[in-house]
């Protein structure tokens, strides 16, 4: 590279950090990541403009509770586009979508399945470990799958929600995941969410349920975990049939913005 080039390089990698951060926190505002990268308002308009004329970002106006910006419009903020999250690294390409229709093809769904299953225990044994590692309380657990996950490309964060203490079942944290390296398998064969479900309940002890998902549309895959004292783990064979609920609480926007995030 040579000193004419470096300008375009610097510029091209903080780009590319904004937009795994807009991955890991997204809805976040331009606000917020000028604060988190130490770059003026014009410097981080410059890249988000980019990155929406590249189709890589959208925009997406918060809430009056998220914005705090009392009368007027409301703040926008930034989630990574459809574009985007493929243009993030991905280990699933064409030849592994058609080995996965052959094998559902010539071996059934329950097929599918099983390989899924396999495909989580190994990265559940791996997990298993840091989490014991961690100790017995459940936010010190969370926190080290967050780091997990995050190594392993899911971009992953957790947020408090509903009151510390409360014995309201609504109590908890919600695990994000901004990247999803399977998304496209996960589209056509879901077997690999209620896998990856799965796991998370045995490796936490409790029951966990999946609010949304990235390939079912949504821009970030969301998982309740209960802190609740009325909670109770359930077996994991139980862990498959966890209601599905897709209302707005699966939107980190509707969260406490009290954050433990992991990079």
């Amino acid at each position: 590279m040579n000193i004419a080039e470096a300008p375009q390089v610097l510029e091209s990698r903080t780009r590319d950090r904004v937009l795994q951060a807009i991955s890991e926190r997204g809805p976040v505002t331009a606000a917020t990541l000028a604060e988190e990268f130490g770059l003026t308002a014009p410097a981080v308009r410059r890249h988000l403009e980019n990155l929406v004329d590249a189709g890589l970002i959208v925009e997406r106006e918060q809430g009056p509770s998220a914005g705090h910006r009392g009368r007027g419009r409301p703040a926008r903020a930034y989630v990574v586009s459809d574009i985007g999250h493929h243009a993030l690294e991905s280990d699933y390409d064409d030849l592994a979508m058609e080995a996965l229709r052959f094998l559902s093809d010539e071996a059934g769904d329950g097929a599918v399945r099983r390989f899924a299953e396999q495909r989580v225990h190994e990265l559940e044994q791996r997990y298993a470990v840091e989490l014991a590692a961690a100790g017995t309380s459940r936010a010190a657990r969370v926190d080290a799958l967050v780091g997990a996950l995050t190594r392993d490309g899911f971009a992953a964060s957790a947020r408090p929600v509903g009151e510390p203490g409360s014995s309201s079942p609504f109590t908890g944290i919600q695990l994000c995941q901004g990247h999803c390296p399977v998304q496209d398998a996960a589209r056509e064969f879901p077997q690999f969410c209620d896998a990856e479900t799965d796991a998370f309940s045995r490796l936490l002890g409790v029951h966990v349920q999946r609010l949304a998902t990235l390939a079912h549309g949504d821009h970030v895959c969301t998982t309740f975990i209960p802190t609740s004292t009325v909670q109770h783990a359930i077996p994991a064979s139980r862990a498959s049939n966890a209601p599905t609920n897709s209302t707005s609480s699966a939107d980190p926007t509707a969260v406490t913005r009290t954050e433990r995030s992991t990079r």
